[in-house]
């Protein structure tokens, strides 16, 4: 908490009634709250005390929660405790120990939460107000990870004690389970490792399963918490193992769509034209509304295997030197129309999910990859910010609106880079110049406290079956950066344009739909500053001043030393979520004030708002309402979520299953975790993650320090923590669970 003796005030909160611009010790330590009143005081313990609802708290806690150190407040806190449990406000348990009253933590938790439940059984409800409530194990009542539930609390000797009244909404309809026969009857074993018991099965609600199978089962009935749950098989997917099984099954367990309801897809084919007369399906009368850059140069620069084109990029020469580059981008609600099957369904799916092999589109393939996309050298329409720009990329002159474009070239990046490398093939000087400009985009974002958190990405190739055959770890280059600044740079102008920001002010005035990052927690931030100082790298201590720039100035040391893919790991750890939301806080880690999503309309929702929001302000209309674009918001961040986690577990599942065949294996790996249980490790060569438990550690015995994240030898004092590079064995591929499990060598023994 800090140093005590000398200037003991130093670092305390104020107490009392005096100015707050005299004496010593007026400044906290947290730097965010300052108590200079008793009533500040009180609100600042039930604080506490809320946000540890259910545990029982003497004074030092309190003032430990607090970084209170002077012994003076502390005395005041301790008086506060008694205060507040005379009036009702506390529970007083004996023994200076006192917990929130149940009055009061009805009152200041709400009644319904999410619930997440531990291996163990222990359940944590996160409430609407940010609280987080422990329930035990044994009070989770018939809730499953991720279910909202309701909270009461009763009476447990001198305790009050939450439980889980009833669940009023389940996070999934289905739960993927792998099928286990014994006699006429089976048990279902969840494949999400956060599901916290098994299903059992009776012989009536098997069907035609067979031992092996992979199913989706409905919860029947789970009347005793203290038995397992009954399940119905609604749909075999087929047997654990098989590739393709393996694919659905994922989407089944996040409740993600594989195929569109044909009413659907019939919707979609409406919109092939049958009309040869119609140049490439566009319709001439709508191509005479729109302003015209077919005869721009135009370019889209993408992924190699990419199906769909979101956005193309133009450029051409203004006549007083500077450059016009048009950011043009799928105009996807020409169409969508709003509340039709298609919009609804992509209402729905809110995103494109990307799994390890194949793309689940938020649109039909009709239109995703055929339509709506950029297609080269096929007319198209789009919806396009088109910027005149200086040589310094500044720029000074803005427009928005639907146009009809004519991609000339179709870029793989690694074309692209090649181009911008050599300065040799064709539009090599275009994109020389539009790579300069980029550069200068990016140069003015860092200045301002933009931080670059771009990590390596893993890919597979895989053979005809699906299996794996090696691990591939793609880079961000040149070319990729270059079509991210000028997305980013369109996305701002988009923001700021809807808006309507004052520009004295600087307050938005009419309703939008933005992309919102808040600034990373302090707790975390001051956890992080503790880590990097074992890699020698001392970090300011956190204030409200200094939060812009501390996370940019420490990535900035650690920019091509040894731990730099680790500490930015962990500073990413420390960062909140970007989210959707019509309530604008800035996006902290673009260092942008406004900030939305503009550019990929055919793989996200958010983007088709923001475009028909946009068309609504370019017709001049009044602003729009904030309710129903707020439930579109959140529902696009929680589909958004379970498409990364989707994907991620598609890429550990592979991982798993690259490794299988490789068990007995040594490798050279970084350590990315540490929990009391053991290490996890990534290996250098192919980015698979395992883990080392505890009881596999050689040579020593081993205790684990949760202050610093890391493990000592009692015997060697040797430490072991966040990235140090140690050498492992693969021992175990558990690909049901999709882990890997390695052992920890000694140094010396040989890599393979």
């Amino acid at each position: 908490m800090g140093r005590k003796g000398g200037r003991g005030s130093r670092g305390n909160k104020f107490v009392g009634g005096s100015s707050r611009r005299g004496g010593k010790g007026q400044r906290g330590m947290h730097g965010s709250e300052d108590y200079g009143s008793p009533q500040d005081l009180r609100k600042s313990v039930l604080k506490v005390f809320r946000q540890r609802t259910g545990k029982a708290l003497n004074h030092k806690q309190v003032s430990g929660a607090l970084g209170i150190l002077n012994h003076e407040v502390r005395r005041a806190v301790l008086a506060l405790l008694e205060d507040l449990a005379e009036k009702g406000k506390l529970q007083d348990l004996g023994r200076g120990r006192y917990t929130l009253a149940a009055a009061e933590i009805q009152e200041a938790s709400g009644a319904e939460g999410t619930i997440q439940i531990s291996r163990m059984g222990t359940g944590f409800v996160r409430m609407a107000d940010g609280n987080e409530i422990r329930v035990p194990k044994a009070q989770t009542g018939d809730a499953f990870w991720g279910d909202t539930v309701e909270i009461e609390w009763w009476q447990r000797g001198r305790r009050t004690t939450p439980r889980v009244k009833r669940v009023t909404k389940r996070l999934r309809e289905h739960y993927v389970v792998t099928v286990t026969l014994v006699r006429d009857y089976a048990f279902g074993k969840p494949s999400d490792q956060k599901i916290h018991t098994d299903f059992f099965i009776p012989a009536r609600h098997l069907g035609e399963a067979t031992d092996g199978d992979k199913v989706l089962v409905a919860l029947e009935q789970w009347d005793d918490p203290r038995d397992q749950p009954v399940g119905r098989i609604v749909q075999i997917l087929g047997q654990q193992g098989d590739h393709e099984v393996e694919m659905h099954a994922i989407l089944a367990e996040f409740g993600l769509p594989y195929q569109f309801p044909e009413e659907v897809e019939v919707a979609a084919r409406a919109f092939v034209p049958s009309d040869a007369a119609k140049p490439h399906g566009l319709d001439p009368v709508e191509v005479a509304r729109r302003r015209d850059f077919r005869e721009v140069l135009t370019m889209t620069i993408d992924p190699a295997d990419a199906k769909d084109f979101d956005d193309a990029l133009s450029l051409r020469r203004c006549e007083n030197g500077n450059w016009e580059v048009g950011v043009h981008i799928a105009d996807v609600t020409h169409y969508l129309t709003p509340g039709s099957v298609l919009d609804r369904e992509a209402v729905q799916r809110a995103t494109s999910v990307y799994l390890v092999d194949r793309t689940i589109p938020m649109l039909p393939e009709v239109l995703s990859n055929d339509l709506c996309s950029l297609r080269p050298h096929e007319d198209r329409f789009a919806f396009s910010a088109v910027f005149e720009m200086t040589t310094k990329a500044e720029v000074v002159g803005r427009w928005f609106g639907r146009t009809v474009i004519h991609s000339d070239r179709r870029f793989a990046y690694e074309e692209a880079q090649e181009r911008l490398e050599s300065g040799e093939g064709d539009h090599a000087e275009e994109l020389r110049v539009l790579g300069d400009l980029a550069q200068e985009l990016r140069r003015k974002r860092f200045q301002k406290g933009g931080i670059d958190f771009n990590t390596e990405e893993v890919r597979f190739q895989l053979d005809e079956e699906g299996k794996p055959l090696r691990v591939v770890v793609k880079q961000m280059k040149e070319a990729n950066k270059l079509i991210e600044d000028f997305m980013l740079l369109a996305n701002v102008e988009v923001a700021r344009f809807l808006a309507k920001v004052h520009p004295e002010k600087q307050v938005p005035s009419r309703t939008a739909v933005y992309r919102v990052h808040d600034r990373p927690d302090p707790e975390k931030l001051k956890q992080l500053r503790v880590f990097v100082r074992r890699f020698g790298h001392e970090m300011p201590k956190p204030t409200p001043g200094n939060a812009e720039s501390l996370l940019r100035d420490l990535l900035a040391a650690t920019s091509g030393t040894q731990e730099e893919h680790t500490v930015k790991t962990m500073a990413i750890r420390t960062m909140a979520k970007a989210e959707y939301n019509t309530e604008n806080i800035g996006h902290y880690g673009l260092a942008f004030p406004y900030y939305t999503h503009f550019t990929s309309p055919i793989r996200r929702y958010p983007d088709v708002m923001v475009h028909r929001l946009l068309q609504r302000y370019l017709d001049g209309k009044g602003s729009a309402d904030e309710a129903p674009l707020g439930g579109k918001c959140h529902h696009s961040s929680v589909m958004e979520k379970r498409a990364a986690e989707a994907e991620r577990a598609s890429i550990k599942y592979k991982q798993v299953e690259f490794l299988s065949t490789r068990i007995g294996e040594t490798f050279k790996g970084l350590v990315n975790g540490v929990i009391g249980r053991g290490l996890f490790v990534e290996i250098d060569e192919n980015k698979c993650e395992g883990f080392v438990p505890k009881e596999s550690f050689p040579w020593d015995q081993w205790s684990f320090d949760e202050d610093r994240v890391l493990f000592e030898g009692l015997r060697s004092g040797t430490k072991i923590g966040l990235g140090d590079s140690i050498t492992i064995r693969v021992v175990a591929a558990d690909l049901a669970k999709r882990q890997l499990e390695f052992e920890w060598l000694e140094e010396g023994e040989e890599v393979d």
